[in-house]
């Protein structure tokens, strides 16, 4: 072969070493959206989910231009739930060459338990103080307190809250709550940064203060584990000859004689999946109240009726609490914790800025092939039936 480079490019991606199971088991933001716009209000930057599952809804395209202009399409969507956050403190960060570094960190006087499980290994065993201490500083007029947000005013250049998730509103049997901070942006200066983090403490923050419908966002999360795989799977590479000696799922040499080892870029087994990913601009197609009745009915069907289908969700239950829709499948088994953050880009294109309209969400059964949209409609279909005569 004379242009091997073109006729047989390598398989995989080397930008993703190492291939390995992440420390991050519930997701990390390593970059928050630049706060480069103070004429904003002050706002939060993420939010964290749980995923639920998947759908699919019709909704009409308007893109003016586009050869579906004002026709209808079906898309897959996915499904995250997100009762309410609660901030518990704010932390202030100073600017070196070496990058960010705390200056301080302001916790609030009253915490809850879930956030206290998840200061201790052993909840059960142990005495329970966390934090006990540090309530009495509110005790002489909170002085203590002052003097550190002043500091975090005078001296930080980013400020980012302290945030829990509420695991005991889910179905989950978990009791430890997600602790993650959140990024502050916006606003004239750090005061008032400090200020808004401020009257945040010990109050919930809904998922549409922080997002809105037709919005981009990106989704960071860990994929699903598949454990140790073979080449061929891994990396995509192309099967060799059937007669092959000794398999054919394998890479027919993994380098020259000299020098007398293998080079990291040669395809090898190993772990596949349970990987830290990002997930750039998923559209957000609808935000769902917890007290919605309604929440999936449209102009075109008025059906009554909530975002769990028939059944619920499979492996995950039904849905009580606030959630978002976005387009396309995200990553990560169903219950894995989720970050969904602001995008990190402007967008310009009609695709990103397009106001989407659904038409239909569908709530049939997910396990099985679903006829019915709600138990209602599914009686209505079957009749009076002789197991519910007596």
């Amino acid at each position: 072969m004379s242009h091997r480079k073109f006729e047989a490019p390598r398989h995989g991606n080397l930008g993703f070493l190492p291939k390995k199971r992440t420390k991050h088991h519930s997701g990390r933001i390593r970059h928050f959206p630049k706060d480069n716009d103070s004429s904003k209000p002050c706002h939060l930057t993420a939010f964290r989910g749980y995923k639920a599952g998947m759908t699919h809804i019709v909704r009409g395209v308007d893109r003016p231009g586009a050869l579906m202009h004002k026709r209808e399409v079906v898309d897959a969507v996915s499904i995250v739930e997100t009762p309410p956050m609660v901030v518990v403190g704010v932390v202030g960060y100073v600017e070196t060459p070496r990058g960010l570094r705390t200056l301080t960190t302001v916790f609030a006087e009253h915490l809850s338990e879930e956030f206290k499980r998840r200061c201790y290994k052993n909840w059960y065993a142990s005495k329970r103080k966390a934090y006990t201490r540090y309530a009495k500083k509110y005790a002489d007029g909170a002085k203590d307190i002052e003097h550190e947000l002043e500091r975090i005013a005078k001296f930080c250049s980013v400020v980012r809250v302290i945030a829990h998730t509420q695991v005991k509103k889910l179905n989950l049997r978990i009791k430890k709550a997600h602790i993650m901070e959140i990024q502050v942006n916006g606003g004239a200066d750090v005061k008032a940064k400090v200020d808004f983090a401020k009257s945040l403490f010990e109050k919930e923050i809904t998922v549409d203060s922080v997002f809105a419908k037709d919005e981009n966002i990106d989704v960071i999360g860990v994929t699903q584990g598949k454990g140790y795989t073979g080449v061929t799977t891994r990396w995509g590479v192309t099967r060799l000859p059937r007669k092959t000696h000794r398999g054919l799922r394998k890479v027919a040499c993994i380098g020259s004689w000299h020098p007398a080892r293998v080079s990291t870029t040669v395809p090898r087994a190993g772990q596949q999946g349970y990987f830290h990913r990002t997930e750039m601009n998923k559209k957000v197609y609808r935000i769902g109240k917890a007290e919605d009745k309604a929440s999936c009915q449209t102009e075109a069907d008025l059906t009554e009726k909530g975002i769990t289908p028939m059944g619920g969700f499979v492996h995950y239950g039904e849905i009580t609490n606030d959630w978002v829709m976005l387009k396309g499948s995200i990553v990560g088994v169903t219950k894995r914790p989720l970050v969904l953050r602001k995008s990190m880009m402007n967008h310009s294109t009609r695709k990103h800025l397009e106001n989407i309209d659904l038409k239909f969400i569908d709530t049939s059964s997910k396990l099985g092939h679903g006829r019915f949209q709600t138990a209602e409609e599914k009686a209505k279909f079957l009749g009076p039936l002789a197991s519910k005569a007596n």
